[in-house]
């Protein structure tokens, strides 16, 4: 066995802890060439293959009782080229590391989510997204693919060069080959100002349009239980910059948002009657604050409390009385919501199976504190959002299969046709994707 592999006994779990894999082997490669050569290798020995990345994924989409191929080695900006404002760069690269590259450098991606964890092959194959009225998700920023196929070629992809598989490849649910690099639009680095403001429920809900209208990235929360929400505007900004005070900063984002909502979130694990009062709490410990800043450090907050997620993308025009009637169905259930429900927009973009595919989207995402029973809460959510045709994010746990999302995604025959001609063998196969794709 060559220096690429490790054995391994132990087993491989995902960061919320819901999924586990038993790999018969790990491979690290630190070269395009080794990578096509751990791919041939494991074809010979009828072993499928899955990529990881660092596990934010609540589905099994990188599991594997075959090979996994961490991309440890696999990082770093390759390069930069300014008259084409792009960053090529490793796809094992974590976003903190590419969003801290490119702040030195004066860059910054147009829009980002509100983790930095994942490597970039990782968020831009589930569809990771952030919030944006014109602004679209990390893989919509991508101009060019470098992608290891299932018999060791090294295929570059954009628009311009095999434009079919681009056109899946940006959101590829590692099902169509293994991303080596990722070439990405980036522009000068800019100042936003952020403006978090609690809501009422109802005039949030009234005025969602406005909202999205009048601001380049609008979410809010809502906290089940409540009539009470949080929202955040971000909107670009001449500056100066004025980020949070450091200590006004960690009380908001470390205390409350991390601490604090921590043991709330214990206490109502150990005792669910005690959910709805604490939900009044929290809703109301977080106030009113501004700050301006370099993009990532507004667009990104830390996460230390660990969930478990769902989260549907549906017509925009849908989001509000989809979230009505989760309200109203908290409210005549015995469930006890300890997280609160996150709502985000983005506009329609034009990948195969991007949850904003073709259609503009608003995304609704409900979280359960880990260890908590969640499928009671998630079901129902689920019977909602499939009731407006929602799309499912793919990194986040839902029950839809093929011939569902076939029907909601019109695209959806293109990609399959993609990867049954990049992997017709199938060396990429795991349960969730042939739950999600078909065989």
């Amino acid at each position: 066995m060559s220096d690429t592999y490790v054995r391994t006994a132990n087993p491989w779990r995902n960061w919320a802890g819901n999924v586990t894999a038993r790999p018969a082997r790990v491979a690290s490669p630190a070269s395009v060439d080794e990578l096509a050569g751990v791919l041939r290798g494991a074809s010979e020995d009828g072993l499928t293959v899955k990529p990881v990345g660092t596990g934010h994924s609540f589905t099994a989409t990188a599991a594997t009782d075959g090979v996994l191929i961490r991309p440890d080695l696999l990082t770093g900006i390759r390069g930069v080229d300014r008259e084409a404002m792009t960053v090529t760069v490793g796809a094992g690269t974590p976003l903190k590391r590419l969003n801290t590259a490119l702040a030195r450098e004066g860059l910054s991606l147009t829009n980002m989510g509100d983790i930095m964890e994942q490597t970039v092959a990782g968020a831009t194959s589930t569809g990771t997204h952030g919030t944006g009225r014109d602004s679209a998700s990390v893989s919509a920023q991508i101009r060019a693919l470098e992608l290891v196929t299932a018999d060791g070629t090294v295929l570059r992809c954009s628009a311009d060069e095999h434009p079919d598989v681009f056109a899946a490849a940006r959101v590829g649910l590692g099902a169509l080959g293994v991303i080596s690099a990722v070439t990405f639009a980036v522009e000068p680095v800019f100042l936003l100002t952020a403006r978090e403001e609690p809501m009422a429920f109802d005039r949030v809900t009234a005025d969602f349009d406005q909202l999205v209208a009048e601001n380049e990235h609008f979410e809010f929360y809502w906290f089940p239980h409540t009539g009470n929400c949080n929202t955040k505007r971000n909107n670009r900004s001449a500056g100066p910059a004025a980020p949070p005070g450091r200590v006004s900063g960690w009380i908001e984002d470390e205390l409350l948002s991390n601490g604090i909502f921590q043991v709330a979130c214990s206490v109502g694990r150990a005792v669910p009657r005690a959910v709805p009062p604490l939900a009044r709490i929290s809703s109301r410990a977080l106030s009113a604050r501004t700050y301006t800043d370099i993009p990532y450090k507004v667009f990104t907050s830390p996460r230390r409390v660990r969930f478990v997620e769902m989260e549907y993308a549906l017509p925009r025009e849908a989001a509000v009385a989809a979230l009505r009637e989760l309200k109203a169905m908290v409210e005549r259930s015995p469930l006890r919501i300890s997280f609160p429900v996150e709502v985000r927009t983005a506009p329609a973009d034009d990948m195969a199976l991007s949850t904003a595919s073709g259609r503009e989207s608003a995304y609704i995402a409900v979280h359960m504190y880990r260890g908590t029973p969640y499928q009671a809460y998630f079901t129902a959510v689920e019977r909602i959002m499939t009731g407006y045709e929602g799309r499912p994010h793919w990194g986040k746990i839902h029950t839809r299969d093929s011939g569902y999302l076939a029907g909601v995604y019109p695209r959806f025959g293109e990609f399959t046709a993609v990867r049954d001609r990049l992997d017709p063998d199938r060396l990429f196969a795991n349960d969730y994707l042939r739950r999600v794709l078909g065989d």
